[in-house]
């Protein structure tokens, strides 16, 4: 498999580049996008000037991981949580890979559009290393206007079962929004292996719900915490909870309106933080506070405190200038405490794969 993967890629190298070329700024198209090193421009981690540093390239043909032998040159997000048993699960989003190409995307890539990966241990500080790799679990047609895509926003275990927050992409729009037809649940039994829908938690971009179309998991005290957004960058972020027992009945969550919480009312939640794209949330045993990463307006990787789940949430510290790693995005964290640094993966578009980054607390 990997001389036909390899040979694959050298051929459509030439096109892709091409493509990704004619595509523009690289938040325009999330299907213009060239894996393969070198070619793309970016051979190795990248070196930044700040105290946050690149560790460890988590997918893609420059990883350890090769990730390629699973038909994933190219991914993103990088969505991280216990099982429960002390193993980690990580999903990630759009994949791009060699086979049929998707020609209604305009893209010559066959794409799947979510894959998890398992892996053991709880120490970053030698990178992430993946076993038994589950793709495309949740398939999408890949049509524009009906479905584009159906990506995993947030990864949770609840009472020893495996949960993804999906967000089904009719369309992809301009300025880094884009068209939903609904956030829904997906479900594992079996510890991440096989994956289903569960379609009575299909909620529309509409009625409150669009501020939950994007999520993160915090638990905490009985409760799971989920942070929304809606479908794309630089919105406006939300909390709701809702007891453990009742994680999957969409009708006993709880919104926060800015002084309580309101009972099966997503109309009445109110904004915790402005101007945030994927949203990642953990309390943090260093700082003793709860810690949010996203990005900001500028594109940057920033850091936000607080001492509530449901904040007041502080002012946001840049931990990656967007001059010093463009294109950057979804700062998920890694959901072990590791002292006084924070571990988490970002997305880099100009290479289309996920890195691991360090950062002083």
């Amino acid at each position: 498999m990997t001389r036909t993967l390899s040979a694959l890629a050298r051929a459509s190298a030439l096109g892709a580049a091409i493509a990704l070329a004619a595509a523009g700024p690289a938040a325009a198209d999330p299907n213009a996008v060239m894996p393969i090193p070198a070619i793309n421009g970016i051979h190795g981690l990248p070196r930044l000037p700040g105290p946050t540093q690149a560790v460890f390239q988590v997918t893609g043909m420059d990883s350890p991981n090769r990730t390629q032998d699973a038909n994933v040159l190219g991914t993103d997000l990088g969505i991280m949580w216990d099982d429960g048993n002390g193993r980690m699960l990580t999903a990630f989003g759009d994949s791009a890979g060699l086979g049929f190409p998707n020609l209604l995307a305009g893209s010559i890539w066959a794409w799947s559009s979510n894959v998890v990966f398992h892996s053991a241990g709880q120490d970053p500080a030698q990178g992430i290393f993946f076993k038994d790799p589950v793709t495309n679990p949740l398939p999408s047609p890949k049509i524009p206007g009906v479905e584009i895509s159906n990506i995993p926003t947030a990864g949770i275990s609840v009472n020893g079962v495996q949960y993804m927050s999906m967000m089904s992409v009719r369309e992809w729009g301009e300025n880094g929004k884009w068209n939903t037809n609904h956030a829904s649940l997906a479900v594992s039994g079996d510890d991440g292996y096989t994956w289903g829908q569960l379609t009575d938690t299909r909620r529309a971009p509409e009625n409150g719900f669009e501020k939950f179309q994007q999520n993160a998991y915090l638990k905490e005290g009985g409760y799971v915490y989920r942070y929304g957004t809606n479908a794309g960058r630089e919105q406006p972020g939300f909390v709701s909870r809702v007891k453990e027992a009742d994680f999957t009945n969409m009708d006993a969550y709880e919104y926060w309106d800015g002084g309580a919480w309101k009972s099966n009312d997503p109309k009445a939640a109110k904004p915790i933080v402005g101007g945030v794209g994927e949203l990642s949330v953990m309390w943090n045993d260093y700082l003793h506070k709860y810690v949010m990463t996203t990005t900001d307006p500028a594109n940057s990787v920033v850091l936000r405190t607080a001492d509530s789940p449901q904040g007041p949430w502080s002012e946001p510290r840049v931990l990656i200038d967007t001059r010093d790693l463009p294109s950057a995005y979804a700062p998920m964290i890694y959901p072990y405490q590791t002292g006084s640094d924070l571990y988490f993966m970002v997305t880099q578009h100009a290479q289309y794969n996920v890195m691991l980054m360090r950062t002083p607390l």
